[in-house]
């Protein structure tokens, strides 16, 4: 088919709710797209943080294919090994977690870690009246019912009120209104390292450490949304290391299985008695499909050290960024980030920047309409990232 054919039956057969980009993508390998009419680009959103080992892996390719070969699916009724496998190096990658529960996606896994806490919290401590999740400002928690009940934007819920109550949100890096907000109804706080949708927006490390102790003394969870910022995307496997804290639950999605539809929470051996057979459940969730090429993908981000890597790319972009806009006064506000998970954000809409270098064979995600996200694979070549500054600080030059 022809863009144009694409296009024309997206609007006639598919339900509007994206705001598509003008391109339509045919191939891929590594950190590499070919649209539909043979052009190249340099991709430097990996599907919103979700090919970090890029496109068409080979490793990933050949493990999928061995166990298509083999089996697809039998049901969580039954014990598979690729389940079991993936759990075990899952909970490897950290220092104290102990057990998973997988399901689909981002937003599945936040509605499974608010499910497990207020569970664990009225049924194993039994405080009945604990079971309020504060969030914070600026948050993005997913779009089901209780996810977007926790993310706690008008804009993101217009026509589909009433949500679900037990939700209350504080200011981010307000440590005061959150102490003021943690009470005997509040079960757990939900906060990202990074805030991805909110602009790539660095929570303040002494503040995260501030908000744990301050759930420590309340007696309350404390939980971190790790669904983009995690799998090396910080610069650590997950990004509550970057700031010496201990979650109780966490939530991962994106790119735990590079592409194909998988979610999941940890939590701590203590947290997780709050899930009984029975209590919980999904049909797809850990499928042998997906559970194969995650299990594979966490071998090669912990062999190939994709989190250093991840912190060291990280760090030449935003440098650069920084040493640029401090070099030409008014091009660049603010540099925001930590590792490949970055914002640069521009005194005035991007739009234009954005849609050039779009043009331009470099594909970013324009953020709030100010700040250019950058979430590339983790494999992305050095010279690409390189390329990809030149062609920003040109356009950035010219205004």
């Amino acid at each position: 088919m022809t863009y144009e054919e694409i296009v024309s039956d997206d609007h006639k057969y598919i339900m509007q709710t994206y705001g598509r980009y003008p391109v339509a993508f045919a191939r891929g390998e590594g950190a590499h797209l070919w649209d539909v009419n043979g052009k190249e680009y340099v991709d430097l959103l990996a599907g919103i943080a979700v090919t970090g080992l890029g496109h068409c892996n080979p490793e990933l390719v050949e493990v999928l294919t061995e166990q298509a070969n083999r089996l697809w699916h039998v049901s969580n009724l039954v014990y598979t090994q690729p389940q079991v496998e993936l759990a075990r190096k899952l909970v490897g990658t950290t220092e104290h977690m102990s057990r998973c529960f997988f399901c689909n996606s981002g937003a599945e896994a936040n509605e499974t870690l608010i499910k497990l806490a207020r569970r664990y919290m009225t049924r194993v401590r039994g405080r009945e009246e604990a079971v309020d999740i504060i969030t914070l400002s600026g948050c993005f928690h997913g779009r089901t019912f209780g996810a977007l009940a926790a993310t706690g934007r008008d804009s993101l819920a217009d026509g589909f009120k009433p949500l679900p109550a037990g939700f209350k949100q504080v200011e981010a890096g307000n440590i005061e209104a959150m102490a003021k907000a943690i009470d005997d109804k509040t079960c757990a706080v939900l906060l990202e390292a990074v805030q991805g949708e909110g602009g790539v927006i660095v929570l303040d490390e002494d503040y995260v450490r501030a908000v744990e102790k301050l759930c420590r003394e309340r007696d309350v969870l404390f939980c971190c949304d790790e669904v983009q910022a995690g799998m090396c995307r910080s610069g650590r496997f997950w990004a509550y290391q970057t700031c010496g804290v201990r979650p109780d639950i966490i939530s991962m999605a994106k790119a735990l299985a590079n592409g194909l539809p998988m979610g999941g929470v940890m939590a701590t051996e203590e947290v997780s008695k709050g899930f009984v057979a029975g209590s919980h459940g999904t049909t797809f969730g850990a499928g042998l499909l997906a559970s194969a090429v995650a299990s594979r993908v966490v071998d090669i981000m912990q062999r190939d050290r994709l989190d250093e890597r991840a912190e060291r790319l990280g760090n030449r972009i935003m440098d650069r960024a920084r040493a640029f806009m401090n070099a030409h006064p008014g091009t660049i506000r603010e540099v925001r980030g930590k590792g490949l998970f970055i914002g640069i954000e521009l005194p005035h809409s991007a739009r234009e920047i954005w849609a050039s270098l779009l043009e331009a064979g470099y594909l970013c995600n324009l953020c709030h309409e100010t700040t250019l996200r950058l979430l590339p694979p983790l494999v992305i070549a050095e010279k690409d990232v390189d390329a990809f500054m030149d062609a920003l600080e040109a356009r950035l030059l010219k205004g």
